[in-house]
């Protein structure tokens, strides 16, 4: 499944007629990671569980141009975790509870979350979740940084939806810019040079497609904007 889902982003990020995805679970769980033991009969078979990007379900090392909305419904431990923190936009359950267990089992989060949670939420936040892998409420992360909304348990998808259209009623190519701003503020440790970058790469290609233009006579002429689709 896994493999299936990181296919879905891959065709999401290519679809011109979706601007922003949801990701949620069904049950008690969000995700609760790989399957243990599944994982132990490799281990007894000799099989190596390769770590290779983009990781589980193709999103904690994901870099794709569109954004993607995590409502995290329940359990979000492990590997679960690990795709939600590079999620763009976390709305949590007032019932979702957050971990990395993977210490307790000889594991360690090396999917691509520890190096992203310590600049979300600190290096000693980050170093008592991973390090002690206990479980912690859905209030604490939005109170850390992590969560966006931590909503009741009955609007976590009309809440998921709400930001999601009105996300989707944007420029398609302001929204792949902005995107690309985020990336580069994520990824490279200087404002200077993230900026630089987003301005000499994008701004200029920005400038001279039909969306800007759309947008900015749908403003004079008091109307809602035609917007195309992404053409940058």
């Amino acid at each position: 499944m896994s493999a299936e889902i990181q296919r879905l982003w891959e065709w999401f990020d290519t679809e011109p007629s979706l601007q922003v995805a949801i990701i949620t679970g069904t049950g008690e769980s969000f995700s609760s990671g790989a399957d243990l033991k599944e994982w132990n009969q490799l281990n007894e078979s000799g099989t190596v569980n390769e770590m290779t990007a983009p990781g589980l379900a193709g999103l904690p090392r994901r870099r794709g141009g569109k954004p993607i909305i995590a409502a995290v419904n329940g359990f979000c431990l492990g590997g679960g975790f690990e795709m939600v923190v590079n999620c763009d936009i976390v709305v949590a359950s007032e019932k979702a509870t957050f971990g990395l267990p993977e210490v307790k089992r000889g594991v360690a989060a090396v999917a691509g979350s520890l190096p992203r949670l310590v600049r979300i939420i600190g290096k000693q936040r980050a170093a008592e979740m991973a390090l002690s892998g206990m479980s912690f409420p859905a209030s604490q992360l939005e109170h850390w940084g992590l969560v966006n909304r931590v909503v009741e348990h009955s609007q976590l998808l009309r809440t998921a939806v709400e930001i999601a259209t009105a996300i989707s009623g944007n420029s398609p190519d302001s929204l792949r810019v902005t995107m690309e701003g985020l990336h580069y503020a994520w990824e490279i440790a200087s404002v200077e040079e993230g900026s630089t970058a987003l301005v000499d790469n994008w701004y200029p290609r920005l400038m001279a497609g039909e969306n800007f233009h759309e947008g900015m006579r749908a403003f004079v002429e008091k109307r809602s904007p035609r917007w195309r689709p992404y053409s940058l």
